[in-house]
């Protein structure tokens, strides 16, 4: 008799449980996709921060080949060649007495043999920080504390 009142107990039970479901079909469907859209306005920022930074980097490095066509737009061609045929001693030494980013403009356009030449005959300091100009490296402090 037992087994008798639980199976009738389940089939009454049955409808019920498949009218529950179905009556909260919509409510879950609207959470689940309430939940999506949260999740997508989320990826959304994520993605809205990224092209910003892709942006910034993008305006920097075209501020950056701006002023390194500007320096290398400062040696001409004549005082390339002037420099190109003069011995390695002299040229540093008037380079070195030069505007930074005009003697920097002028080396860069040598043809590499003579450019380390130049160099060589310079004092390292001098050399090292054209260098830098050519390479457009940041200037560091002496003492930059690592930040990790």
């Amino acid at each position: 008799m037992a087994s008798g009142s639980a199976q009738a107990q389940e089939a009454n039970a049955s409808p019920k449980n498949s009218q529950y479901c179905s009556n909260i079909a919509d409510a879950a469907s609207d959470a689940r996709f309430a939940l999506q859209k949260q999740a997508l306005a989320g990826m959304e920022k994520e993605i809205e921060g990224r092209i910003k930074v892709l942006e910034a980097k993008r305006a920097e490095y075209e501020e950056w080949l701006r002023r390194r066509n500007e320096v290398l737009e400062k040696a001409d061609e004549t005082i390339v060649m002037i420099y190109a045929r003069m011995r390695p001693d002299a040229a540093a030494l008037q380079l070195m007495n030069m505007d930074e980013e005009i003697a920097a403009a002028v080396i860069a356009k040598l043809n590499p043999r003579a450019a380390s030449a130049v160099l060589n005959e310079m004092e390292p300091a001098r050399a090292a920080q054209l260098a830098n100009v050519i390479t457009d490296a940041p200037k560091r402090e002496k003492n930059p504390v690592r930040q990790n």
